[in-house]
């Protein structure tokens, strides 16, 4: 064993400068490897969770961490809360665009400053009608769940609630054309949740995922409203169409489409652009890639063959 500290030191910062000078060689990192064009661009994850926590407080009053609030101190408390998601959601569409620019004159920069500020303000203007759908996804956890006590049981302990917050905050911001924020905030709820719903699916009112872990909702997602899914449900896409170079073509409608008042049971796996008419009911363990009739009954046969049967009122 070598006794010798100074021998020893050596060694290591040899070792050290070795792993370094690999990790630093240009095949190591090139496609790993953020240069952006402007210092301090790369959008904030504590930034972005600060916002978030902020409008959750504004959209479900008195439940977070503001406890104590009335109605006579509401205006103030929530004024507060808007005043700072929009200068926090300034920024961070700015670094979101700023992510992937390639623009380096400084008169676009500001331009763009300008326009960032604008979109945090329609932004905010969306808010309440974020409140409204989620108010509707609380009642329809509430209703659609005989374990639970209260709408506040929902607010407090639902996955589904959290990781729809997330997700109709994300969806407006996606609407408005942001850059990678959207993305960032679903995934924030899909790490704590398990529930991976993409910001760019349309999903209507009355929405709730009972249990939640392992639901799949895919960018084309059209969901209407009064849907509710089950834990392991995928609505996927069967397919990735290429173009002549071989790259993947993006931005088709791709995932299915699901009609009002329709239920999806544990398990089941929807592929492509398939419609699953309104009232249906889609049993447990299901693999379907094709339409499904309004009105429809859709179970497993023993051969792991879906059984229809047409039942209008089936399940209702």
């Amino acid at each position: 064993m070598d006794r010798d500290p100074e021998k020893s030191a050596c060694r290591e910062d040899t070792f050290i400068r070795r792993v370094v000078d690999e990790l630093c060689r240009s095949e190591s990192y090139d496609t790993v490897y953020h240069r952006p064009p402007i210092r301090g661009v790369m959008p904030s994850i504590d930034a972005l969770i600060e916002a978030v926590d902020r409008l959750r407080s504004v959209i479900f009053p008195a439940y977070f961490d503001d406890s104590e609030m009335t109605a006579e101190t509401m205006p103030f408390i929530i004024g507060s809360h808007i005043e700072k998601i929009e200068r926090l959601l300034a920024e961070q569409i700015k670094r979101g665009y700023g992510f992937s620019c390639e623009i380096r004159d400084r008169q676009a920069c500001l331009e763009c400053e300008e326009r960032c500020e604008a979109l945090a303000r329609e932004f905010i203007a969306t808010i309440p009608g974020i409140r409204r759908l989620l108010a509707s996804d609380v009642v329809a956890a509430f209703e659609g769940d005989p374990a639970a006590k209260n709408t506040g049981e929902a607010i407090f302990c639902y996955p589904s609630i959290k990781a729809m917050t997330n997700y109709r905050i994300a969806h407006e911001l996606f609407t408005l054309g942001v850059a990678v924020i959207p993305r960032i905030i679903t995934e924030m709820a899909h790490s704590e949740t398990g529930i991976d719903i993409h910001p760019g699916a349309t999903i209507g009112e009355r929405f709730f995922i009972d249990h939640g872990t392992g639901t799949v909702i895919g960018e084309t997602c059209e969901i209407g409203r009064n849907v509710r899914l089950y834990q392991g449900v995928t609505l996927g896409a069967i397919s990735f169409p290429k173009d002549d170079t071989g790259k993947l073509v993006k931005g088709i409608p791709r995932h299915p489409i699901v009609e009002d008042d329709v239920i999806i049971y544990s398990g089941t796996t929807i592929l492509g652009r398939v419609r699953i008419g309104k009232g249906s009911i889609i049993g447990g363990n299901v693999w379907l890639t094709h339409d499904v009739e309004p009105g429809t009954r859709v179970v497993q046969g023993r051969h792991a063959e879906p059984v229809i049967l047409n039942d209008v009122n089936a399940g209702r």
